[in-house]
């Protein structure tokens, strides 16, 4: 069980809670800070103006709300947001983003009362997923659409998908016995206020970021076995002469991954040790770029995936709502929490850094698919008969199509600012929609390595060259090749790329 309230909540928290269906839990310091808080709350708010107590909302702020009006308020506020469109977001989105609102709602500065922190606690350990739309919020008062959404189950209404079917919230209650959220303050304004749902979309996209590098590396290394690569390329002597830490950790992954491979080759014993008399040399003095450089573009991405972790963890352990309640020194501080510019900002640098992951498994794809480039394959790494079976021919045009929708979605999203709601949310960070473009690019890149994949242990076959393979390299061989048998026909290949697609997504390469 993961803990909230035992202090930060890490990465691997976050997974375990995320990924490996594991239940969550308050801790009795929570539970009081909460309390506390609340009971803080209640007695300070008594005659002085509180936003979104006594007050209306954004521009409407200085409207002053009656005693005996202020619950049907939170209601209000709740449900005429409750307004997202597009696509549902997958429940393990949700599911980090409740995550997220959970551990912001327990640091207690947000004055909300603890059924507002069980209903999460239900919703998560039930494994129920409310439906939330991908769009809606801009990111300034926090994703207030998307929140809205998950606030509107929490209260009982709206609808969530359970056991894979999308169902009203009111009836999986009631056969759960599960307890709507109390509106006694401002829960449904510190709900709803908040971050955590391009923070959770965000943590997701970056875990997924690192399993994608992860699979890169272990495919580059596959076809430097196949083309006998020269292994100075991932020394540590040539990386560390140059300062980056991501470079220099590539490097390191590479080596190790390759560490037992009878293919790679000592530059000093074919090149250095003997007499080349060739004018034209036969034996390939350097690989292309998108084999030799591996180390410095997977370090670059490398580095930006673990930045963005490491803002994101940041952001979840963090208050993001407004205004900030401060029960340990006596007072309500009003001001900007909510505003998401940095998962937006991260968002954007994440989806650049896995858009050229995409591109450089699209070229080192295109570097199977042409024998004129690798000197060793037949077309399309064809193990059929050539002009009448087509090999991987027709899943090359997928790749490139797909890493050039990357190359469009990895713009930026950040500089898009849209001033609304009466010119209040004057600048805004489009964080969610930062993230769920981020989300895109590294589906979209998981496509293009399920085909790159493929297509080297379909070039490993046509070579009969597996015997001598790496230890890594036969375990990537022997995944794929028990989810895709080796073919020479041709066959609709759409729900095998499919099958791929979703074990790399779901695996990290290190427990393959």
């Amino acid at each position: 069980m993961v803990k909230i309230g035992l202090g930060a909540l890490t990465l691997a928290d976050i997974e375990k809670a995320v990924f490996e269906t594991g239940r969550v839990g308050l801790t009795d310091e929570a539970r009081k800070v909460v309390n506390d808080s609340y009971s803080f709350l209640s007695e300070f708010s008594k005659n002085k103006v509180i936003y979104g107590i006594n007050t209306g909302f954004g521009p409407m702020a200085q409207y002053k709300i009656s005693e005996e009006e202020q619950k049907d308020l939170q209601y209000n506020l709740i449900r005429s947001h409750a307004s997202g469109l597009g696509n549902i977001l997958d429940p393990i989105y949700v599911k980090a983003s409740m995550l997220a609102r959970l551990n912001t709602l327990s640091l207690g500065y947000s004055g909300v009362n603890i059924s507002a922190i069980q209903v999460l606690i239900d919703l998560l350990n039930h494994q129920i997923s409310p439906v939330i739309f991908e769009h809606g919020g801009v990111g300034a008062s926090g994703d207030l659409v998307q929140l809205a959404h998950l606030a509107l189950v929490m209260i009982g209404e709206g609808e969530v998908v359970y056991n894979k079917q999308r169902r009203p919230t009111q009836e999986v209650f009631f056969e759960l016995g599960v307890q709507p959220m109390s509106i006694k303050l401002r829960e449904g304004l510190a709900v709803m206020n908040g971050t955590s749902v391009m923070t959770g979309i965000g943590i997701i996209n970056a875990i997924y970021a690192q399993r994608a590098i992860e699979w890169s590396v272990g495919i580059s290394a596959m076809i430097c076995e196949m083309v006998d690569s020269y292994d100075d390329y991932f020394s540590a002597e040539l990386n560390r002469t140059k300062k980056h830490s991501g470079q220099q950790h590539i490097a390191k992954l590479m080596r190790e991954g390759m560490a037992d491979s009878k293919y790679i080759r000592k530059r000093e014993k074919q090149l250095y040790n003997n007499h080349i008399e060739e004018d034209i040399i036969s034996n390939k003095v350097q690989e292309y770029y998108s084999l030799r450089c591996v180390p410095q573009i997977l370090g670059a991405i490398y580095e930006t995936i673990v930045e963005a972790q490491k803002l994101l963890v940041e952001e979840i352990n963090s208050a993001n709502d407004n205004p900030i309640v401060d029960a340990e020194n006596g007072n309500v501080f009003h001001g900007g929490n909510f505003h998401g510019d940095y998962v937006s900002f991260e968002m954007d640098k994440l989806k650049i850094a896995v858009a050229k992951l995409s591109m450089l498994a699209e070229r080192q794809l295109n570097f199977l698919m042409n024998p004129q480039l690798n000197g060793v394959l037949s077309p399309f790494v064809n193990l059929g008969k050539l002009g009448f079976n087509f090999g991987m021919q027709g899943v090359q045009f997928t790749a490139t199509s797909t890493t050039a929708e990357n190359q469009m979605l990895s713009n930026p999203m950040y500089i898009h600012s849209i001033p609304n709601n009466n010119d209040n949310q004057d600048i805004v960070s489009m964080g969610t929609n930062a993230a769920t473009c981020a989300k895109k690019v590294i589906e979209n890149t998981f496509e293009v390595l399920t085909i790159e994949v493929i297509s080297i242990v379909q070039a490993l076959d046509y070579l009969k060259k597996t015997e001598g393979l790496s230890s890594q390299s036969r375990r990537i061989y022997e995944s794929i090749r028990e989810m895709v048998p080796e073919f020479s026909g041709d066959y609709p290949i759409y729900n095998d790329l499919k099958k791929v697609k979703k074990f790399m997504m779901e695996n990290s390469l290190l427990k393959v």
